[in-house]
């Protein structure tokens, strides 16, 4: 029925304002009976005893009918609503004021007549009401002597039937009727302000819940529009609902986007994996079939050749599965890194020195420029000695005959940054912002001839990436490029 919050806050109030107004209308006529009883009461309080001191109604054990008569008369004449009544000493009437027909009991219960002759009452007390078989009134009570002998009570209801009645009350009642007027002009002012008030709290949420629903329909791609208010700030809980929903938004639309990107990188990684996994497949089925189907034709030198060819494109495969599998495990947020302190000089020179013969035998100058001391650092050795061997491999790799590859550590404000520079052909300034790609190929007519499986610098930046730092290169075709990395200087 009330789908918005505004119109359920606004039943609500209406609710509960209307409970609120009918438990004051009813706390106020009960109130105010009670205080007209007790008022009543103790303006009459004195009434029966002067009348009983005044007329002997008793006489010789009889009514005196012409006392009770003139009694009758006087209060009719004063106050219409007073009824009078003579009731033995148990309680049974004996004479009445009342129209014959109207009294509905013949004895009314002495208990709240002993009580209000009692000393120290509190009023209002009320008694039985002989008109009504269930009714109390408030009344005014004497006990009646005839020569000193206690005989009954003069028994007098401070309140006819026209007072029984809530509505006769009330129409009876100036006050309450005042009092009512008042209470609804009330609740409808209030009703109004609140409708006006709620309206203005609720106009901002109103304004994040269509944002979001606009948000929802661009299925999470439209940046929404919120106000300048939602930046932070918060003043109130609707603004940190603002806030929260733009934050929540942007990283919604930034994981998004990265969804994308990694469904397409997994796209270009699927595409690259079977094109690279296919030719060292290829070349291995075809050697290993020809050996197979020609094995009396071959003479020993040429079956050789071919299981060398074989076995090199095995050891290739090999090796690009192996850091096909590495860099899922770098890639993955939960890789363990494992921190030590170890000298990062001293884990160059090692493998510069494991690279020493390759280098001879392409006739390359391999040198190092490191320090003596004081090159400690703390991270995953075994991680940092992949990139290092990553870079070097593949400065020798594409530096030709009679070049050189230096390799240089120096301290730059707390870092210890890592340099390796060669003097190969270089990397044209369009691919270096994607050298770093898996599977990333330069210009085939600026390559060597040898192959590499294209993860080397992907798996080499990953693993700077978890040390929270980066990569940075430089190249100039046909004069050299240069790796660099800067790591914390640890000290003890």
């Amino acid at each position: 029925m009330f789908k918005t919050l505004y119109s359920k806050l606004i039943f609500w109030l209406f609710v509960i304002l209307g409970l609120i107004t009918s438990a004051f209308i009813g706390l106020s006529i009960i109130t105010t009976q009670f205080y007209q009883q007790e008022i009543n009461q103790k303006l009459h309080a004195q009434l029966a005893k002067n009348l009983v001191k005044e007329y002997p109604l008793l006489q010789q054990e009889k009514v005196n009918k012409a006392a009770l008569e003139t009694i009758f008369h006087n209060l009719m004449v004063v106050n219409p609503s007073i009824e009078v009544y003579l009731v033995d000493e148990y309680g049974k009437i004996l004479a009445f004021s009342a129209p014959p027909g109207k009294v509905k009991k013949q004895v009314i219960d002495l208990k709240p007549v002993e009580t209000y002759l009692s000393s120290d009452v509190k009023m209002p007390i009320l008694g039985d009401n002989p008109r009504d078989t269930e009714g109390k009134k408030v009344f005014s009570v004497a006990p009646v002597y005839d020569n000193e002998i206690h005989e009954g009570y003069l028994y007098i209801v401070l309140g006819g039937e026209e007072y029984d009645s809530v509505v006769n009350m009330i129409k009876n009642s100036y006050i309450l009727q005042l009092s009512g007027a008042t209470t609804v002009i009330a609740l409808i002012v209030t009703l109004i302000t609140g409708i006006i008030i709620f309206n203005v709290i609720t106009r901002r949420l109103r304004f994040v819940a269509l944002i979001m629903d606009r948000f929802k329909k661009s299925d999470f791609q439209q940046e929404p529009d919120l106000p300048k208010r939602f930046d932070g700030r918060a003043v109130d809980e609707i603004d940190q609902i603002g806030t929260t929903f733009r934050e929540m938004s942007e990283r919604i639309i930034q994981q998004m986007n990265e969804l994308k990107a990694t469904d397409a990188s997994r796209r270009e990684l699927v595409a690259n994996v079977s094109h690279d996994l296919r030719t060292p497949l290829s070349s291995l089925q075809g050697y290993l079939e020809t050996l197979t189907l020609k094995t009396g034709e071959l003479t020993e030198a040429e079956k050789q050749n071919y299981l060398s060819i074989a076995l090199k494109q095995s050891e290739r495969l090999g090796r690009l599965v192996s850091e096909l599998f590495e860099l899922a495990m770098l890639e993955n947020r939960k890789a363990p890194i494992h921190h030590e302190p170890f000298s990062l000089a001293e884990l160059a020179q090692d493998i510069s020195q494991k690279f020493s013969l390759e280098a001879k035998q392409k006739n390359i100058t391999l040198t190092t420029d490191l320090p003596t001391a004081g090159s400690f650092v703390s991270a995953d050795i075994a991680l940092i000695e992949r990139v290092l061997e990553n870079l070097i491999e593949n400065a020798i790799k594409y530096t030709s005959e009679n070049g050189s590859v230096h390799i240089a550590i120096e301290h730059k404000d707390q870092l210890l940054q890592t340099r390796i520079e060669d003097t190969g052909q270089g990397i044209p300034a369009e691919d270096i912002p994607h050298i770093f790609n898996r599977f990333y190929r330069v210009d085939k007519s600026r390559q060597p001839k040898q192959e590499g499986t294209g993860l080397g610098l992907a798996i080499a930046k990953r693993i700077l990436q978890l040390h929270d730092s980066a990569i940075q290169v430089s190249s100039e075709l046909n004069k050299g490029t240069l790796f660099s990395f800067n790591l914390p200087e640890f000290k003890s």
